[in-house]
């Protein structure tokens, strides 16, 4: 086979993008999968968004990606969660249509005139000089590769626990991946291993939706991409119920048969989305958990149960699921099951998602140890651009902390590391009011463009977008507003207290009780302005001296996060900083002295002496 630019193993979410960004980008491109048929599968479930996770899907649409758009084509219910809560921690979830997902993620990857598909499995990586020069399949075929991206998931060594059943597999019905451990083991990467599970599905026309309360979407949804059009389509209702005391004592019954329990599963699993058998050990005082039932789609009676993850024998979840309100006389049709694979420790990756072992090797995914759909897609699209960056001879794209929750997903990963999946929370931001889901294409648009992903077309909307909101800021600021018997009229229904002198705008619209709906009637200038643009001119109002404080952190913090650090600076030569620093500052290797401070073990102290011998070596 002839050679590529960019190969990308995998096509999962990571994947997916990684290949689309890298063909897009003008480099011959393979992805290379286990199975056409799974391209883009929604093996858990089929929603994307969320709390932080939303956030990385509004900034994968402005960099270029399409995990947004696909997901605006294929969702079955849209909500914008956390309305009743400050704009820093609200999100755009969605509810997909598996089938529909995969369908339209494949439609996009066929239509890239740089992009092949190949199905295949890698037995080794072939490395020249610490830099990578293709793969060997199992068949024995060579694939030369300029750069790699291996997003691998859950398929090395992996391994499905149900009950007492154990065997090989990447994800049910499977094969995994067994022979690339090794390969990496061999050229230097330390691998470790975790584990996930998922619920068990049952038949949508078993269940009783009276006893459950009702779900429903947003009446008039936001999308995640701004290249999507408004969509009326007929949503399809999710529903809450939860377990009982029953539920409880029937995993307590039979919790000697748990793989938590028989010791099947020992590695870490994520901590944030634990199994029934979990919430039951750790929790004995609750008397019940919240389960989402959920459709996977507009085809298909399969609903997933959100909250019930477990791996217990099939019998057992039959006797679990069935105490449940609404679910007395539920049908399974799959299990659940939990999986456990290996993972590369992600602190031996540079910022760009590049190992330091291999030049031009790049991974993403849950291969660095990270769960969800999004935080995939991220790093796969990451991986991607900075492969094709390579290739072209470009420096790689590296975005801060302040600039994107990408950027935290990142550095978290790298200069922190993990002890358990990863998943993004908007807690994990120290800048979220900045990251909101609101300005993603504000921030990252035109780094979109640069790269070739984002049209000018488009570029020039979101500028558009800004140069509104910016004109609306400056008339409210500008426009005073007269005491008027209507006006305070308004003011009280609101709950807000009356005027009796002419005051601006803006001044009113800093009480927290107030929006700028409520002053439609009386500033002529709201009437022709687009919703979006009221709402982000109201956040960039209301929340002024909380950004701005924000901001100067920032600017205090960038001669650190300015100060590079040579690739080839001795730590252990430092005097006057701990071992534990040493150590710690050897092994990451931080590009900058702002990464170096956030290495745990490495103290303010150690960062003062590291300082002053970084002026030195300048």
């Amino acid at each position: 086979m002839p050679g590529f630019d960019v190969i990308v193993v995998g096509g999962g979410h990571a994947g997916c993008e990684a290949a689309l960004a890298a063909a897009r980008m003008g480099c011959s491109t393979l992805l290379l999968t286990l199975s056409l048929e799974k391209i883009a599968l929604m093996p858990c479930n089929p929603a994307i968004g969320g709390v932080g996770k939303g956030q990385l899907t509004r900034e994968i649409d402005a960099l270029g990606g399409e995990q947004g758009r696909n997901t605006d084509r294929s969702f079955i219910q849209m909500k914008m969660l956390n309305t009743g809560k400050g704009p820093a921690v609200q999100a755009l979830r969605a509810q997909a249509d598996k089938k529909l997902y995969e369908d339209n993620m494949k439609r996009a990857l066929v239509r890239e005139p740089n992009l092949q598909i190949l199905e295949g499995t890698v037995a080794a990586l072939n490395v020249s000089r610490e830099t990578i020069e293709g793969l060997t399949l199992t068949d024995g075929s060579f694939i030369p590769a300029r750069s790699v991206v291996l997003a691998c998931g859950t398929f090395m060594r992996g391994k499905i626990v149900v009950g007492d059943q154990i065997f090989p597999a990447g994800r049910m019905g499977e094969p995994p991946a067994i022979e690339l451990s090794a390969s990496l083991t061999h050229e230097g990467l330390e691998l470790s291993r975790f584990q996930s599970a998922t619920p068990p599905r049952i038949d949508a026309r078993s269940i009783n939706p009276d006893r459950m309360k009702v779900e429903p979407g947003d009446l008039d949804p936001e999308l995640f991409s701004i290249s999507s059009k408004p969509d009326n389509r007929r949503q399809i209702p999710c529903y809450l119920t939860n377990t009982t005391a029953r539920t409880h004592e029937v995993v307590r019954n039979h919790l000697h048969l748990s793989p938590i329990k028989t010791g099947s599963v020992s590695s870490k699993g994520p901590r944030y989305c634990p199994s029934i058998d979990r919430k039951v050990i750790n929790f004995p005082d609750r008397d019940r958990h919240p389960i989402f039932v959920e459709p996977e789609g507009r085809d298909t009676t399969e609903m997933y149960l959100q909250g019930l993850t477990t791996s217990l024998p099939v019998w057992v979840q039959e006797k679990v699921i069935r105490t449940v309100p609404g679910l007395e006389n539920s049908r399974l049709m799959r299990p659940g099951y939990a999986v456990e694979y290996d993972y590369v420790i992600p602190d031996q990756l540079t910022l760009s998602l590049e190992t330091k072992a291999l030049k031009r090797l790049f991974l993403a995914g849950q291969i660095n140890g990270t769960s969800g759909y999004e935080e995939a897609a991220a790093q796969g699209l990451v991986a991607g651009i900075n492969a094709a960056l390579g290739v072209q001879g470009h420096e790689p794209m590296i975005l801060r902390r302040d600039e994107a929750y990408i950027g935290v997903l990142i550095d978290d990963l790298v200069t922190k590391g993990v002890d358990e999946p990863y998943r993004m929370f908007t807690s994990r931001a120290e800048y979220r009011l900045l990251l909101r889901h609101d300005n993603a294409h504000s921030r990252l648009a035109e780094t979109g463009n640069r790269l070739g992903l984002v049209s000018d077309a488009t570029l020039a909307e979101v500028f558009s977008h800004r140069q509104r909101i910016h004109a609306l800021l400056a008339t409210l600021k500008n426009t005073r507003l007269q005491p008027s018997e209507r006006l305070n009229g308004a003011l009280k229904s609101r709950g807000s207290a009356t005027i009796r002198e002419d005051q601006a705008a803006w001044q009113l619209l800093k009480r927290p009780e107030l929006h700028l709906e409520d002053l439609k009637p009386f500033i002529a200038i709201l009437s022709n302005q687009a919703d979006g643009t009221i709402k982000n001119a109201e956040i960039e109002l209301k929340y002024s001296g909380y950004i701005a404080r924000q901001q100067e952190e920032i600017d205090r913090c960038a001669s650190l996060e300015d100060t590079p650090i040579p690739p080839d600076f001795s730590f252990f030569d430092l005097e006057g900083i701990t071992i534990e620093a040493r150590e710690k500052l050897s092994r990451i290797r931080p590009s900058s002295l702002g990464q170096a401070s956030r290495i745990a073990g490495v103290s303010p102290a150690d960062i003062s002496v590291l300082s002053i011998f970084l002026r030195a070596f300048r």
